[in-house]
């Protein structure tokens, strides 16, 4: 009489690829020595509660739904398959553990609060229905338990006591894609499968994207081959490699002027130990190189560093309860949040970004820091969480560490504390793309304005707006602040706030001070704006 055979299950989550998956290669090994007593049946688990509570936008659904599409077709090279599952991981775990006769389960570990308890609860499943559990680090290089251990139980809190720490350590081996599976382990439709033979199929983009209208070019399409071949070209000149420095790259150029690699290492479709790898061998060969933080690895480390101080701080996503974080006042102003988030706050530098991001996905990092700022302490004075949830929607590369990590940074409430350095939303565009070609792509209405006013469309006459077919509050809006004047009253505000929080710190007793009266009211401030704009107009 035939034994049933044990099923190996490995689950996908983040890590949507073949290469480099140790967790994926442990069941692989495992069913090729076994051919006649296991069966494989790698997983991806698709709550439908997420389409409604997750804040994703349509550009990140879709890439997903291409990175499913790869991987199913990457795994049936292997002589296996996607399997996806529907439902809560809780749910319909203990009903796969029986029907498909589990003995092993694999995963990747994650670092976010929501997966470490989702992952101890399927864990106690697996106890309980007498399945073994193995879990492997590799969405990183290096495992933040292990980084946090050689630094005495604590997250190294600068970016340099970061790298001192982890070039102590060593790297771990990067896996080539698993064998082939031998024929015979595939399993057998279960009682689902044979009801509904589509069941465990990959979603179509209609059943993930509920909001198909906000979909935009489809710039960088998800998957492993498409990392695989988009890292290829970018490590393919390799004195652009050893030379590359983020600063001198451009936050503006109508194509990306870095690897754009950030949405493939967010899903896991491309390792980070992959790209360190093939970046080391290449700096060898090119001994005169740039260096961390600016130079490509030092963009790598970068994820590591964030990563490993999210690793130790559950709020780490959020100001208060945050112990990296200071505590600041900022104001709710939601109309101009929306301004903002739409790109509609007067400044075309601004409104081009976020306009970029809306329809691509993706936008260059000092892109990033131009928008956080503005959002943050440099003009609007809103808290860096709301920008966060908004880059959370509409980021392809959207990563809980990194995302809460660099609005912190930007917002100086952690990590970066030189507040009173901030960016013009005008200069800043200038000087990488004086003609304003950028503008003109994301910004249309300005298309006709000449180089010399189109990042500051009020020093254009009404007669000349009327020329250029944009007139101020009607085609395009007014500014929304004047940042000659609030940028000075938000550092004043920042002081304060520094002010404030070292002394919490210190425990001492707290001035008391009206965070009102430091700056101007909302009132006299805009009274001062509108005397300025009026005054201020002439032509280009």
């Amino acid at each position: 009489m035939a034994v049933e055979r044990r099923t190996l299950i490995h689950w996908f989550r983040k890590g949507l690829r073949v290469h480099d998956n140790p967790a994926l290669t442990q069941i692989f090994n495992k069913a090729e020595a076994s051919p006649d007593k296991f069966t494989v049946r790698p997983i991806f688990v698709l709550d439908p509660g997420i389409l409604d509570w997750m804040q994703v936008g349509a550009n990140r659904w879709r890439f997903l739904q291409q990175t499913l599409l790869d991987l199913d077709k990457s795994l049936k090279e292997l002589n296996s398959r996607l399997y996806i599952v529907r439902g809560k991981p809780v749910d319909i775990f203990p009903s796969l553990f029986d029907r498909w006769n589990v003995e092993l389960l694999t995963f990747e570990t994650d670092i976010e609060p929501y997966a470490v308890k989702r992952d101890k609860a399927v864990q106690d499943i697996a106890v309980a229905h007498g399945v073994k559990v193995d879990t492997h680090c590799s969405h990183t290089i290096y495992n933040p338990e292990i980084v946090i251990a050689k630094n005495l139980g604590k997250a190294p809190i600068t970016y340099q006591k970061f790298l001192s720490v982890v070039e102590t350590l060593k790297l771990p081996k990067v896996l080539d894609k698993p064998q082939r599976l031998p024929n015979g382990v595939q399993p057998i439709a279960d009682a689902l499968e044979l009801e509904q033979s589509d069941v465990y199929e990959c979603p179509t983009l209609d059943q993930l994207v509920k909001r198909p209208q906000e979909l935009g070019i489809n710039k960088f399409p998800g998957g492993e081959t498409e990392a695989l071949r988009r890292l290829d070209t970018s490590l393919s000149d390799e004195h652009w490699v050893a030379s590359f420095e983020k600063p001198n790259t451009s936050p503006n150029s109508l194509e990306p002027s870095t690897t754009v690699l950030s949405p493939y290492l967010k899903f896991g479709c491309l390792s980070a130990r992959l790209v360190h790898q093939r970046l080391q061998e290449i700096l060898k060969r090119h001994p005169k190189h740039s260096k961390p933080p600016v130079s490509l690895m030092g963009q790598l480390l970068w994820r590591e560093f964030y990563y490993t101080a999210a690793a130790v701080e559950p709020n780490f996503d959020r100001m208060l309860g945050n112990a990296y974080c200071l505590q600041i006042p900022w104001q709710e102003r939601p109309d101009h949040l929306d301004a903002w988030a739409h790109g509609r706050t007067g400044y075309p530098f601004i409104d081009a970004i976020m306009r970029q991001l809306r329809q691509e996905g993706w936008i260059h990092h000092l892109a990033r820091h131009a928008v956080a700022c503005f959002l943050t302490r440099g003009d609007l004075w809103i808290s860096w969480e709301e920008g966060q949830r908004v880059f959370e929607q509409l980021l392809l590369d959207q990563d809980w560490a990194l995302n809460a990590g660099n609005w912190m940074w930007l917002s100086a409430s952690a990590f970066f504390h030189q507040y009173f350095r901030v960016y013009s939303p005008v200069a800043f565009g200038k000087k990488t793309d004086r003609t304003g070609a950028y503008v003109r792509k994301y910004v249309p209405e300005l298309a006709k304005y000449p180089a010399g006013c189109i990042y500051e469309p009020w020093k254009a006459t009404l007669a000349d707006q009327r020329e250029f077919g944009c007139v101020l509050g009607i085609d395009y809006p007014h500014r929304i602040v004047n940042h000659d004047i609030v940028h000075k009253e938000n550092i004043k505000r920042m002081s304060a706030a520094y002010k404030i929080n070292r002394q919490v710190r210190t425990g001492k007793q707290e001035d008391e001070i009206d965070y009102d009266t430091m700056s101007l009211t909302n009132g006299k401030r805009n009274a001062r704006f509108e005397t300025e704009r009026s005054t201020a107009k002439r032509k280009c």
